[in-house]
């Protein structure tokens, strides 16, 4: 039996929405501090980014409330429709999109901009819950693990023909939800191990490489096998894609654009000071390494003022609370980032309904990729990837987006003895 809440207030997780709430002020404050101007000193001019951003702030909110005073049901009755509705609109902005720094990806009304890579994501996430929890447990697994993988698969493709490569690995964070719904760990493992063979293949010499991967080849069909002929033609064709991978990692890193080769050369510290890639890393750097502790205090930094530090009202926002807040304010903002991932974690495990289930991993899930990866970025831990922090960056669309996942999500807790099909 399901059971409806007449009155949802008390049920909603307040925690998560002050959460929330908190980062959200921190990145307006940081906007306005990395892009403070003295002839514009109004926090709320709307010449200014600052200014536009505290409007997106309020339309978020906005979203949010509508969000929540929506009916639960509502967001898995018209789960398909909402996905089959973002590929639409993925593949119209191919062709009637416009251009921006180099990427296809934009729809243009107005002096309004919106990114249908990023704000449709949440209906990609509702799309693979929907279709996820409909399946039975006894129906062909293989089918719902391709079908599934097809769901995810054929947006990033869309994305990448954009030229939005950063926004489609993003899409990777449903791999972990895949996990959670029963797949393999040693899958999510050879996954990261193909990575790291492709990193050590740029940097290493192949020929030992090829060496070595023979030699564990070899030793993994002795030791953990029973020496028959089909171990070995699994364990043979593990090294033979191994092997691929070492001798076409040259033809693959050729044939990525230009831009791309740099900023993964930049990553391997090749190419660190001969590139535009290597000298913004450099001053994000410094400008996080200078604020020490304690900062150097609200809108006293300067590497993001002076424009050392490229993007820094987006893609290096963090930066900003580095130089200013220093050590401390920065360690605070991942504290806070984490422990709403960890909420959104246990909110989803607590859920009746699978598909709110799912969906709230989908949820923490995509917020872990880009917390890690833009905070990872900034600290030159991660190749530099065009991808916004959540709720602190600059930008309509990733607002609108993040507020959207978030809100949906906390809606269907607040919901959660329903079951929704």
């Amino acid at each position: 039996m399901s059971e409806r809440r007449a009155n949802i207030i008390p049920h909603i997780d307040w925690f998560a929405i002050g959460i929330y709430l908190m980062i959200a002020l921190i990145g307006w404050l940081n906007i306005y501090s990395a892009d403070y101007k003295t002839a514009h000193p109004g926090i709320l001019d709307f010449s200014q980014r600052y200014g536009k951003q505290f409007i997106w702030i309020i339309t978020g909110f906005i979203m949010a409330f509508f969000i929540m005073v929506s009916e639960a049901s509502f967001f898995s009755v018209f789960s398909y429709l909402l996905y089959g509705t973002t590929i639409f609109a993925l593949i119209a902005v191919r062709f009637i999109g416009k251009d921006i720094a180099g990427s296809h990806s934009w729809f243009k009304i107005g002096q309004i901009g919106i990114q249908p890579a990023e704000l449709g994501i949440f209906a990609i996430n509702l799309g693979l819950a929907k279709y996820l929890s409909n399946e039975k447990k006894a129906a062909d697994v293989k089918k719902i693990r391709l079908v599934a993988a097809g769901m995810v698969l054929f947006p990033m493709l869309l994305i990448v023909l954009q030229n939005e490569t950063g926004v489609a690995i993003t899409y990777t964070a449903f791999i972990f939800v895949l996990y959670r719904e029963g797949l393999s760990g040693n899958i999510l493992l050879g996954g990261f191990m193909l990575i790291a063979l492709f990193i050590l293949a740029l940097v290493g010499n192949k020929i030992v490489l090829s060496i070595v991967l023979t030699g564990l080849a070899l030793a993994a069909f002795l030791i953990f096998t029973r020496r028959k002929i089909k171990d070995l033609s699994r364990v043979g064709a593990i090294l033979g894609l191994c092997l691929a991978i070492v001798f076409g990692t040259n033809y693959a890193f050729n044939h990525l654009e230009p831009h791309q080769k740099k900023r993964i050369q930049v990553f391997l510290q090749q190419n660190v000071n001969n590139s535009k890639e290597g000298y913004n890393l450099h001053q994000a750097e410094i400008a996080i390494a200078s604020g020490g502790l304690w900062g150097k205090g609200f809108l006293q930094g300067t590497q993001a003022k002076l424009n050392y530090v490229p993007a820094h009202a987006t893609d290096f926002i963090y930066v900003t609370p580095a130089e200013e807040w220093g050590f401390i304010g920065a360690t605070f903002i991942i504290i806070l980032y984490f422990t709403l991932i960890i909420r959104l974690i246990f909110l989803a495990e607590r859920q009746r309904s699978p598909f709110s289930r799912i969906y709230g991993y989908g949820v923490a899930s995509i917020f872990f990729i880009h917390v890690a990866i833009n905070i990872g970025m900034n600290l030159g831990l991660m190749p530099v990837i065009g991808i916004p922090l959540p709720f602190i960056s600059y930008g309509g669309s990733s607002f609108w987006a993040f507020t959207l996942l978030l809100f949906i999500f906390l809606r269907l807790d607040a919901d959660r003895m329903q079951i929704l099909r």
